[in-house]
């Protein structure tokens, strides 16, 4: 017995739904506001963090410019144990507070960082927005708390959704902030200061279902039990190459233009294609997904992060990177939203602490290790490499969830 429910079962109770309740989608509106203001953070410091860092280090330390980003998906894989176990026992609301006001430390020592020209203090300061990124990768696990179960794939869709705002917010911040005053970029910084408090705000009004007994001593599984049965392991395996790749590109694209020569404002433009293509499917990617199955969706992300790999490696030209980026984008969220729908039938309540955990901790232990990797591979073999590193792991889930089609047909 994989969980609470199928995947199938999931997909046809998902067809037959009507609307979705009023107090639910209010609900989870608001926490697609909160999605939507992290993300432009999150956003905001992945197109300036690293050419910050080139304001003030020497140019041996170019190839360390992403560490700070490094840094922050470090944050995440050590935060996302604490951060889970700490709502399964003071609830959501209280837990997604506490990632926002680390979000105001993290984003106020970046500024002072940049200010004093300190590296270090340019890395604690990821570290700690670590934490505020761990909390908002929760968002949509909190979706499905906030939806009558048979809305599961829609209420994840929904929030992930707020990231459009994030594509419009992000990017413009991102283009329009960064000489604001001296030194460049610091204006930046304070604007993701302002984005969390704003996040913190809003939390309070969004109506968290309490915390109840069976959600922490009810019936639960080893660990290990959970996350070795073959649909954890193939929604586990999707979730962290969606994530890995996504993050492998995007964190040297800023990097790569200004390299081939291209305007640095070109940079938050591509961002700006590449994060739209990550959260406008988002408006209908449940339905997708309970149209055609989530395997098959699984599959067409797969499709179309080839496809954006194909393109990156035929040219160098800012439409090349905006359209490669954008292909990226979209192949992300179909890939990511359906491993994460899958994952959710997969555990009972009172092991969704631990088993979203696991899994958040797996994909941002991948996360890290992709960050920093972009920045050397890009420094010392360049942007058409970088992309076959890429092609090559999206194969790999290719070849994962063919062989689990083949294995479960049932489920396929």
């Amino acid at each position: 017995m994989d969980g609470s429910t199928k995947p199938e079962q999931a997909r046809t109770q998902a067809t037959s739904a009507g609307g979705m309740p009023g107090r639910s989608l209010r609900n989870i509106a608001l926490l697609a506001t909160c999605q939507a203001l992290t993300q432009s953070s999150n956003t905001l410091m992945f197109a300036s963090s690293a050419l910050a860092v080139l304001t003030i280090v020497s140019p041996d330390m170019r190839m360390w410019a992403n560490l700070p980003v490094t840094m922050q998906h470090l944050g995440v894989m050590l935060s996302v144990f604490p951060a889970s176990l700490l709502m399964m026992r003071r609830g959501r609301k209280f837990g997604f507070r506490i990632g926002a006001a680390m979000g105001v430390v993290g984003a106020s020592c970046a500024a002072i960082g940049l200010g004093l020209g300190s590296f270090l203090v340019m890395c604690l300061a990821g570290l700690c927005l670590g934490y505020a990124v761990a909390n908002m990768q929760l968002y949509r696990f909190a979706a499905v708390e906030l939806a009558p179960g048979h809305y599961r794939a829609q209420a994840i869709s929904y929030v992930t959704a707020g990231g459009v705002v994030a594509g419009i917010i992000g990017p413009a911040l991102a283009r329009f902030t960064p000489d604001l005053w001296l030194p460049t970029f610091q204006a930046s910084f304070c604007a993701v200061v302002v984005l969390h408090v704003i996040v913190f705000t809003v939390l309070s009004f969004i109506e968290f279902p309490p915390v109840k007994a069976e959600d922490t001593s009810g019936p639960q599984r080893p660990l290990l039990q959970i996350v070795t049965q073959p649909t954890y392991m193939v929604a586990c395996a999707g979730a962290v190459i969606a994530f890995g790749v996504m993050s492998f590109v995007m964190a040297a694209s800023p990097l790569a233009i200004v390299m081939c020569g291209l305007d640095k404002t070109e940079a938050p433009v591509t961002i700006f294609v590449h994060v739209m293509g990550m959260f406008v499917p988002a408006f209908f990617t449940g339905h997708l997904i309970a149209r055609f199955g989530i395997f098959n969706i699984m599959t067409l992300g797969i499709a179309l992060l080839v496809l954006g790999v194909v393109v990156a490696l035929t040219g160098l030209t800012e439409w090349h990177f905006r359209i490669a980026l954008g292909l990226n984008g979209v192949g992300w969220n179909f890939l990511f939203v359906g491993a994460t729908t899958l994952l959710t039938t997969t555990y009972r309540p009172a092991e969704r602490g631990k088993a979203q955990a696991f899994n958040d901790f797996v994909v941002f232990g991948t996360t890290a290790t992709a960050s920093l990797m972009a920045s050397v591979v890009l420094e010392t073999e360049g942007w058409a490499v970088l992309n076959y590193v890429a092609l090559a792991l999206v194969l790999v889930a290719l070849l994962m969830i063919g062989l689990f089609r083949l294995r479960h047909p049932a489920r396929a």
